[in-house]
């Protein structure tokens, strides 16, 4: 299995913290990459898998995952969680975006994005 990247994933209250949180970040070297309105993605250029997200809520599951792992083949590992019997809060689906995931629930609680992008 391949992992392509680990990116923190950090509930805000609101679209003006997005700002609040580029600009802070910025300071530190990162660029904003993507922004949803409710989910933005800052990155380093030199070293774009070095990325971190900001979410205001989440639009198409019932929480907010504390960190996304992106995967090579995210149907393969959907099929081990599965099968391993771990707390699937929502199941592995397509988003419009670009990207196939699901959300799960590690032994402490935390919840994780695992996702793939669609080719």
């Amino acid at each position: 299995m391949t992992i392509r990247r680990i990116v923190p994933d950090i509930r805000i209250e609101s679209e003006k913290d997005m700002a609040t949180n580029r600009d802070f970040y910025g300071l530190l070297g990162f660029e904003e990459v993507m922004n949803q309105g409710w989910v933005m993605t800052l990155a380093s250029p030199s070293n774009p898998t070095a990325q971190i997200s900001f979410l205001t809520e989440e639009r198409t599951a019932p929480v907010v995952p504390d960190l996304s792992v992106e995967v090579e083949d995210v149907d393969a590992v959907y099929a081990r969680v599965t099968a391993s019997g771990a707390e699937v809060l929502r199941e592995l689906r397509d988003e419009e975006w670009g990207v196939r995931r699901f959300f799960v629930r590690d032994p402490n609680g935390r919840v994780v994005n695992v996702l793939g992008h669609r080719r």
